[in-house]
């Protein structure tokens, strides 16, 4: 298996650069590696992002991170009244007419 990486940045701002955020997404990050089974080789963090890389396929790198923007996405929500840390995914559906059948 190969070695992957993912980053997970936030769609507006800098969330990040705040240091108890920071250290929440990183310890978070290295949580669900641990409880996965996963093993983390290197993480960054930067003032709007995080950088993971794994001694794992991407496969796994995808799950880490959906799994780290879920749970750090809550917590930030409730600490700070409903904000998001990583920002609103754009809305994807489809619209209704005959061309998407």
């Amino acid at each position: 298996m190969t070695d992957a990486s993912v980053t997970l940045r936030a769609l507006n701002g800098t969330p990040l650069k705040h240091e108890g955020v920071r250290d929440m997404v990183v310890s978070s990050a290295h949580a669900i590696a641990e409880r996965n089974g996963t093993n983390i080789t290197g993480i960054e963090a930067e003032d709007d992002r995080v950088h993971i890389a794994l001694a794992e396929g991407q496969v796994a790198a995808l799950g880490l991170a959906s799994e780290l923007r879920r749970v750090t996405d809550v917590w930030y929500r409730k600490k700070f009244g409903g904000a998001t840390l990583w920002g609103d995914l754009p809305n994807t559906e489809y619209d209704n007419d005959e061309d998407n059948d």
